[in-house]
């Protein structure tokens, strides 16, 4: 009964194929929606995390904090009561960290011969490569003899060497930072943009203790990343450091801070919370679009009822029985949210790839939303085909035969 309840359904189907591909137009938009929807907060999601990522994982980043003047709260970053001392002592006198260092940073025109080229000087340690997850495309990255000789060497993002060098290879060749030559040891592989569109290839990279002394005349740091060693002792060594640098700095009261520490991993998950959220808005406003194509089922089912109440009662008269009617109907309203659902798919996915490809922007297509949505709209006309079913099995068989 079953095998042949589908092929009859499947003949009624495309007895009427304008109203059917109609029927189903509303379960294809919804589930095409949702895909797409879906996959682009994913998308949105993804991004976020390897923007974050990139800075480096299980991160605290120490910077200076905002100094009262006359009662005043100044900028952030603005303070200069953060010293190399207190980078020598958190890492010495605190465990769980892998890897610290302390950084300083000011945009600076460089120049090589006739080119030149605007960028951001940062004066790093050798252990801002493991932190931030670099990789030394050419040459050699700035080590622990660099920073005790306050040597002039430098190691430059692509960006910075395909402006200022070319296609040529800038290892071994001077460029020059305020008028100063800087010896280049190093190119950095790209890392491409980050989510908020800033290059992190344009870049240079030098000795922090030459960058203090020699460029820019300084004795204070404006930040210290800190790598811990695992996500779980975060929040202890968050605590630790800033229960230490109050100590350093005579600091009784923490609303006197003059320092912050922030915790990139509370702000991943604060990222990821909110995402999710948004993922799940964009799901249900596209969901709704498969509830509109379930009435729609259940408005054309209940049409095909009036319109085969001859057959069905002749089909009540040869000894059809209630459960038999039933599930004629149910596999019809079935089917076309069956087929509405798999061409829903092909085209969620589809459009959710264009976008990518196209429209410069990331989506992220997975298994769980394609099947969500496909079973969702099945639920959908196994709902809506419930009443036509019952209205079609409770007919009078008498009435039945008699209408016209």
């Amino acid at each position: 009964m079953f095998k042949e309840s589908v092929i009859i359904a499947l003949k009624s189907l495309t007895v009427n194929k304008l109203r059917s591909i109609l029927t189903m137009l509303g379960i294809i938009i919804g589930v095409s929606a949702v895909i797409t929807m879906v996959s682009i907060g994913m998308g949105i999601k993804k991004q976020i995390q390897d923007s974050i990522a990139s800075l480096g994982s299980n991160m605290l980043i120490v910077t200076a904090g905002a100094p009262r003047v006359n009662g005043v709260r100044q900028a952030a970053g603005s303070g200069e009561n953060l010293k190399l001392d207190d980078a020598s002592a958190i890492k010495k006198r605190i465990k769980n960290i892998d890897f610290l260092t302390p950084m300083v940073q000011r945009s600076y025109q460089i120049i090589n011969g006739r080119q030149n080229w605007n960028t951001v000087v940062y004066g790093i340690t050798p252990a801002y490569m493991s932190i931030r997850s670099l990789t030394v495309k050419s040459g050699s990255f700035i080590t622990k003899n660099d920073l005790n000789t306050r040597s002039r060497i430098a190691v430059i993002g692509t960006t910075v060497a395909t402006n200022l060098f070319g296609s040529d290879n800038p290892v071994g060749k001077n460029i020059r930072i305020n008028n100063d030559p800087y010896k280049v040891i190093g190119v950095l592989e790209s890392k491409g943009q980050s989510t908020i569109g800033q290059d992190q290839d344009d870049c240079v990279l030098i000795p922090v203790t030459t960058a203090m002394e020699r460029l820019m005349a300084v004795t204070s740091i404006r930040i210290i990343d800190i790598q811990v060693s695992s996500a779980d002792k975060i929040d202890m060594v968050q605590q630790q450091i800033e229960t230490l640098l109050r100590q350093r700095h005579h600091i009784k009261n923490p609303v006197n801070d003059d320092f912050q520490v922030r915790n990139l991993t509370s702000i991943m998950e604060t990222m990821n919370n909110t995402t999710t959220m948004i993922t799940l808005l964009l799901g249900s406003i596209a969901a709704i679009s498969l509830l509109v194509g379930g009435i729609g089922i259940m408005n054309i089912m209940i049409v095909s009822v009036t319109e085969r109440t001859r057959e069905i009662g002749i089909r009540k008269a040869l000894g059809a029985t209630f459960n038999d009617i039933m599930l004629q109907f149910l596999i019809e309203s079935i089917i076309v949210s069956v087929i509405g659902g798999l061409i829903g798919i092909v085209l969620g996915c589809g459009t959710a790839a264009a976008i990518s490809k196209f429209g410069g922007f990331a989506t992220v297509i997975t298994v769980g939303p394609i099947l969500l949505s496909f079973f969702f709209s099945v639920g959908i006309g196994l709902f809506f085909g419930i009443y036509p079913a019952r209205k079609a099995a409770k007919l009078n068989p008498i009435d039945a035969l008699r209408y016209e």
